[in-house]
């Protein structure tokens, strides 16, 4: 347990042998004191002999601690060693990969000692290993997956090269086939060891302050063969200069893969808008098109690594943009949003939350 108890959480960590059985062993200890002087008296009275004056108290005690012997160790079996034993075996399944385990509790929830909440941390943990293995699971069926695409897409390229007689338009055309291969096994290999790095914090975030306006600038100019070569209308509409104080690298994939999933799902002679504006506590920037839109039930998923709305992986992608842009973004302390409509276009927003100190320095 974390964070301060209050005084019946406290109370509830002694409850395992409270005071009231300690009452029961002194209560029942002076029973027995009694019953024994009683019989002292008793055989005194009668005046048997000195043997069985002896036997007597010998044989009463001796029952007496046969008796709270017995009871101490179904005490302790009931209240520790049945529940630890339990634990023990749920703990030797869980190190074997079951993760199906569950220890219900020994209480109903108004009554939980610590042993109870033991038992409900095991139980919360084992869920959560249960999830991660799946989640290791997917994701190494999930790049299994992303990688035999393009390497079977450069095998079928490379025999067909293979063949005679081809013509050097069909020669380039398979080449350029190959290239465009290399070039997505490259770009998954390359998200998934950046994504990998951020997730297990390898990689440290190199803030410092720096104009946004002018990195968005530099990132839309990157896509302009692309909106010229598929006539579409880009419109930019920001501030001359707006300071941030973030890892400026890393903030460029995030704008990047913004970008590029907006020229990439936009139709030819559609149109693209990046829009830029500063408030009070944060600058937000919009990346928003007329492409074909995110479905309800796509929307829900878009974050998730691998996932692609285009179940066909017809259009470029491995569907870990998004899952790396959202996982800067929260190294960053900032916040994206998404507004869609499947058929009429998507609105990514990203909001980065600022504040400027008594020395006019940007900070996050």
């Amino acid at each position: 347990m974390t964070g301060t108890m209050t005084r019946r959480e406290k109370k509830r960590l002694e409850d395992r042998f409270p005071p009231s059985l300690f009452a029961i062993y002194l209560g029942i200890l002076l029973l027995m004191s009694g019953i024994h002087t009683g019989l002292v008296t008793l055989v005194n009275k009668s005046q048997w002999n000195a043997l069985i004056q002896i036997i007597i108290p010998v044989v009463y005690w001796t029952l007496v601690s046969a008796g709270l012997t017995i009871f101490t160790r179904h005490k302790i079996i009931k209240t520790y060693d049945q529940p630890m034993k339990e634990l023990a075996q749920a703990a030797a399944r869980v190190a074997k990969g079951d993760f199906s385990v569950y220890i219900p509790p020994l209480h109903t929830s108004n009554r939980h000692d610590y042993l109870d909440l033991m038992f409900l941390d095991f139980n919360k943990m084992v869920a959560e290993l249960g999830s991660i293995e799946t989640m290791r699971t997917d994701f190494i069926a999930n790049v299994s997956h992303e990688i035999k695409t393009p390497l079977a897409a450069i095998q079928n390229y490379v025999q067909l090269l293979q063949k005679p007689g081809l013509t050097k338009k069909e020669q380039e055309t398979y080449t350029a086939a190959i290239l465009s291969s290399t070039h997505r096994l490259s770009a998954l290999i390359t998200n998934i060891l950046k994504l990998n790095k951020l997730e297990s914090q390898q990689l440290t975030p190199q803030c410092k302050a720096y104009n946004l306006c002018r990195q968005l600038s530099s990132c839309a100019l990157g896509f302009e063969q692309i909106w010229e070569s598929k006539n579409i209308e880009f419109e930019a509409e920001m501030e001359d200069r707006a300071m941030i104080y973030a890892d400026e690298s890393l903030m460029e994939l995030v704008w990047n893969n913004l970008l590029s999933n907006a020229f990439k799902f936009t139709e030819p002679g559609g149109s693209v808008t990046l829009r830029q504006w500063s408030e009070a506590d944060s600058v937000t920037v919009e990346v928003s098109d007329t492409g074909c839109g995110i479905s309800k039930k796509a929307k829900e998923h878009i974050f998730e690594k691998f996932y692609q709305g285009d179940t066909s992986h017809a259009t470029e992608g491995n569907g870990l943009g998004l899952a790396l842009a959202l996982r800067v973004l929260q190294i960053m302390g900032a916040a994206i949003e998404v507004e869609s409509e499947e058929g009429e276009g998507t609105a990514f927003m990203v909001q980065i939350p600022v504040k400027v100190d008594k020395e006019e320095k940007i900070s996050v």
